[in-house]
């Protein structure tokens, strides 16, 4: 037994120190999609190395250099975009770098999320820390300040063909314009630096381009989106092994030596993760050699789950790729003594763009194959199992409408799943006549994930609900715990009670991993 301590009569416990935050720190090497998401979403602590903040300070030796002498240089002390050929000098280069954030900030829609506009805060930084930007190191502290005090800019999300207008709107907040979100309050970005003790910006030559340029934008919100898709692919094997054993599915289909001759790694992984979730199952063994095969829908999981986590796969090696390059415009090589100034296309978000619409398909797979399963689970004629998973079919609808809910959710991701990549527009006077669309392939995808999780809830208490009829016997390892995990939280149905908050509930269970632990 544990011994306890006693306190002495009268006494309050002291309280806890609160934990400190986690610490993400950008050295030699650049931020995985994690290191962003835990920045992001779980408000761990940025900083910069003093390797990495060398690699800053170089760089903007360079671009003062530059500005010393006579070369032209673009965004540097010309125009942007197709005014490149206008070459500017003295003051006009700070005050370009006002214009370009205060000309750009022109977003349209409701403000994104703060974990969204916290993701690409920290993409930007992550960016900014290669060293081939040349921005100002105080325009980095000034990044960090927001990130670490919880200063989030409302940044609207709609109105960007792959960069610049949501980073625009991060570059007013610290010239203190604009609102953010401070503390549980909307307020003027003004106000909440002031209140937290720090001054707004003074911008300088080159500062402006940087903040707009590059990736971080699209990056940054891929990188939740793929944090997320990931989860809901361990989640689609544990909820469709609940479908299959409530189904009465044949075990032939998930053999290894079958599985190994289409040698696919996420076929394989499927696999595994199905026959561990499944072992131990009476309502399986009883029903081996009921019927020759099952419909795909249900045979075909580990085939179909395992091609959208290859896809998922190939897509973390992109946005990963991405974040290790360097996506400004112009780029500065060298030191100040043998320096080149280099205008290139690194910040074209193809790479990016077309992960987040691979992902876009992978995750509405996961959402229709899921549809089917349930909608075989309340199928009499197919199921074996009472009309609707309700105990008094006729008087009771059961699970009826929300096979209907999930239906149209599969019916919208059909729709967003079209590739955003292939779409383009001229902007800039023909400057730039190849957009990448990156940014809306990576807010669609999010979308997408956000149905296809309402789909998988969906799912889950349908088959829990089946699990119900079924329960004189044992299930599989994995799948009777999952089935006692939302047990849990929402009771069986004896008769129609509201049914949406249960699916609000069972989406939050999705929230986090599953808790079997062969996944």
């Amino acid at each position: 037994m544990n011994d306890v301590k006693q306190l002495p009569p009268g006494s309050a416990p002291a309280p806890a120190e609160a934990p400190s935050p986690p610490v993400v720190i950008i050295d030699q090497a650049p931020l995985g999609f994690r290191q962003v998401v835990q920045v992001a979403r779980g408000r761990a602590r940025l900083e910069l190395s003093a390797n990495a903040w060398a690699r800053v300070d170089n760089a903007r030796v360079i671009v003062e250099r530059i500005v010393a002498g006579s070369e032209r240089a673009y965004g540097i002390n010309t125009g942007l975009g197709a005014l490149c050929n206008v070459t500017l000098s003295g003051a006009e280069l700070a005050q370009l770098s006002h214009n370009t954030v205060l000309s750009h900030a022109c977003g349209v829609g409701p403000a994104l999320p703060e974990e969204q506009a916290r993701a690409i805060i920290c993409a930007a930084i992550n960016n900014y820390a290669h060293g081939y930007s040349g921005i100002q190191r105080s325009v980095v502290e000034g990044l960090l300040a927001l990130l670490n005090n919880g200063i989030t800019p409302c940044v609207p999300a709609q109105g960007s063909v792959g960069y610049l207008t949501h980073m625009a709107h991060v570059g007013i907040a610290l010239l203190g314009i604009g609102d953010v979100l401070w503390q549980g309050r909307q307020l003027p970005a003004a106000q909440a630096l002031r209140e937290a003790g720090l001054a707004p910006l003074q911008l300088g030559a080159k500062d402006g381009l940087s903040l707009v340029n590059g990736t971080p934008c699209m990056t940054g919100l891929a990188c939740l989106a793929l944090a997320d898709a990931l989860n809901l692919a361990d989640w689609a094997d544990v909820i469709g092994a609940m479908s299959f054993e409530a189904l009465r599915g044949q075990t032939d289909a998930f053999d290894e030596a079958v599985l190994a001759l289409k040698p696919h790694p996420g076929v394989a992984q499927v696999g595994a993760n199905l026959r561990a979730l499944l072992s131990g199952s009476e309502v399986l063994a009883s029903a081996q050699g009921m019927r020759t095969q099952d419909a795909l829908s249900i045979r075909s999981i580990p085939q179909i789950h395992g091609a959208c986590r290859d896809q998922l796969a190939h897509a973390q090696t992109q946005i990963d790729r991405e974040l290790a390059a360097v996506t400004d415009n112009p780029l500065v090589l060298g030191t100040a003594d043998a320096y080149r100034v280099m205008s290139q296309a690194n910040p074209h978000g193809e790479s990016v763009a077309m992960a987040a619409d691979l992902m876009a398909l992978a995750i509405a797979e996961l959402a229709g194959v899921a549809e089917r399963r349930l909608d075989r689970l309340i199928n009499p004629l197919v199921s074996g199992l009472p009309a609707f998973l309700v105990a008094r079919p006729g008087v009771n609808s059961g699970m009826m409408i929300a096979q209907y809910v999930a239906a149209a959710l599969v019916g919208e991701n059909r729709q967003l799943a079209q590739p955003a990549v292939v779409d383009n527009f001229v902007t800039s006077a023909l400057q730039e006549d190849h957009l990448s669309l990156g940014t809306s392939a990576a807010l669609k995808l999010l979308k997408i994930v956000q149905n296809a999780t309402q789909v998988l809830a969906i799912e889950y208490l349908l088959a829990a609900q089946a699990f119900e009829f079924l329960k004189a016997q044992r299930f599989g390892v994995g799948t009777g715990y999952a089935w006692q995990q939302l047990r849990e939280a929402v009771p069986p149905y004896d008769e129609d009670r509201w049914l949406a908050p249960d699916i609000a509930t069972a989406s939050r269970l999705l929230q986090v991993p599953p808790a079997f632990s062969r996944l």
